[in-house]
């Protein structure tokens, strides 16, 4: 019976909305609140005097300088406005450490007629979208970090139900092609977030060097935010989460008899709950792969932050030619999205990670060898192909390890491990370039970093499919799922 199922891609792409209005919203987020940030701090009495009595030749100003950021203010004088707006960017990625996991959970055990994750959903987005197309008219520096602060929290709020969707809605043998669906709407929503600001200073004949400060950029993004909700309340239909399958049982019965079956069926819930505990293989092998998910997204976000950095210093580019660099790379992670879900499905997720990171390892190691432009060119070609082949599958192989009941939890600690990633190597690499001296550095760090990763995943014993429990669900979710 397993072998016959076939992803249903419609809806898939439908649950993908969700995760695609929030990664519209974050690829506005991270160009554009800066320039916000800058905006006031750089008027900060507060700041100049900080930064007055720090000077300009200490360490943080040669880590501020390795990561690109202009430290000289009014006059030519040491600021530390990029070292504040640097902190306060980091924001979103803690609290996604902080609350994720843990709205994850409570999600695990939400139970209402509209499902188990779409709760989070329905309340998350509206809000986040409110605050987001607040944020480019505040008025003050207060103003503006309590609307940031606040929508950094509600986005956590609903990161994780939203991306527990597709699994809890799809069988656990085509999570991997699901993964591949969502990634791609992901993919799509970066792409639109992205071209949205030109786009709409085009249309309304608009500065694009101000378009900080403009409401529509932002209000775009909360207009997909509604959008996305929408789809999901009309078109994804999430099976009722209430424990009611005694209580249906006992329709003919009256009241009292009802709510008897109900805490009866509670009751067997929250012990079938507390008896779900990993053994000790498994627990080693979550581990090793939340490790494998951190080293990795240390390298990935580390060629993301400083790549436009090592084009200008190592290869002479331009930052438009630097950028057009990175779509390519990030241009053949789409391409490559649905081969990798078919591939994890056909050879198994931890075969087809190991392929992906041996091959970027490979490409990324032969560029730092021969220093040949070619080789750079085939290092993104690959290396973006290849970080699709391992990112398609390491979230499927790690809500394996948890089980089905554990979709959000699992969801959460992946988070955990990939936004420590981001907060970690920014810092990590910052102090490589200022001591190497060189952005070369960065096709050195790299290599090393997906060693480790790859080194972790060997360690790792389980979340490919099992078989057996897979025949038992099926019929399940088939039914639960029916158009």
């Amino acid at each position: 019976m397993a072998e016959k199922l076939k992803l249903n891609y419609k809806k898939t792409l439908l649950i993908g909305c969700g995760f695609m209005s929030s990664s519209i919203a974050w690829a506005i987020y991270d160009p554009l609140v800066p320039l916000l940030l800058n905006k006031f701090l750089s008027g900060s009495t507060a700041i100049a005097n900080w930064s007055a009595s720090v000077g300009g030749t200490s360490f943080i100003a040669k880590l501020l300088e390795a990561q690109g950021e202009d430290i000289h203010g009014a006059g030519g004088a040491f600021t530390l406005v990029p070292l504040f707006i640097g902190i306060i960017m980091t924001f979103d990625n803690i609290f996604g450490v902080i609350f994720q996991p843990l709205f994850g959970r409570f999600s695990d055990h939400c139970r209402s007629k509209y499902g188990k994750r779409r709760p989070f959903i329905f309340i998350g987005a509206p809000i986040s979208a409110i605050l987001f197309a607040l944020m480019p008219q505040m008025n003050s520096l207060g103003a503006l970090m309590t609307c940031l602060i606040l929508f950094v929290f509600v986005m956590s709020l609903w990161r994780a139900p939203v991306v527990a969707l597709m699994p809890d809605l799809t069988p656990p043998q085509l999570r991997s092609e699901g993964n591949a669906i969502i990634n791609l709407c992901g993919g799509l929503g970066g792409l639109i977030g992205m071209m949205a600001g030109t786009v709409i200073c085009a249309l309304f004949g608009l500065d694009s060097a101000k378009m900080e400060e403009f409401p529509y950029v932002f209000g775009l993004a909360a207009i997909f935010m509604l959008g996305g909700t929408l789809v999901l309340r009309i078109f994804v239909q999430e099976p009722d989460s209430r424990l009611k399958l005694q209580a249906e049982e006992n329709k003919a019965q009256d009241e009292a008899s009802r709510q008897k079956a109900l805490k009866e069926a509670e009751k067997a819930e929250k012990e079938r709950m507390k008896a779900m505990k990993l053994s000790s293989s498994e627990r080693r092998s979550l581990i090793f792969m939340l490790g494998c998910l951190f080293f990795l997204f240390c390298s990935v976000n580390a060629i993301q932050t400083f790549f436009s950095l090592f084009a200008a210093e190592i290869l002479g580019k331009t930052g438009s030619q630097a950028t057009m660099m990175m779509a390519i790379f990030a241009a053949c992670s789409m391409l490559a999205a649905i081969p990798a879900g078919k591939v994890g499905k056909k050879i198994g997720r931890k075969k087809t990670i190991l392929l992906g990171l041996v091959a970027i390892m490979v490409v990324f190691a032969l560029y730092a060898v021969t220093k040949n432009m070619g080789m750079i060119w085939v290092a993104l070609v690959v290396g973006g192909a290849a970080n699709m082949f391992i990112t398609v599958n390491t979230l499927p192989l790690v809500l394996e390890i948890g089980g089905l009941e554990r979709v959000g939890t699992f969801t959460g600690y992946y988070y955990t491990a990939t936004f420590s990633a981001q907060i970690v190597t920014p810092i990590v690499y910052g102090v490589v370039r200022v001591f190497s001296g060189t952005y070369m550095s960065l096709f050195y760090y790299c290599p090393v970093l997906f060693v480790i990763s790859l080194l972790c995943l060997l360690v790792v014993r389980h979340g490919e499919v099992n078989q057996e429990e897979l025949e038992k669900v099926v019929e399940q979710v088939e039914l639960e799922n029916a158009d």
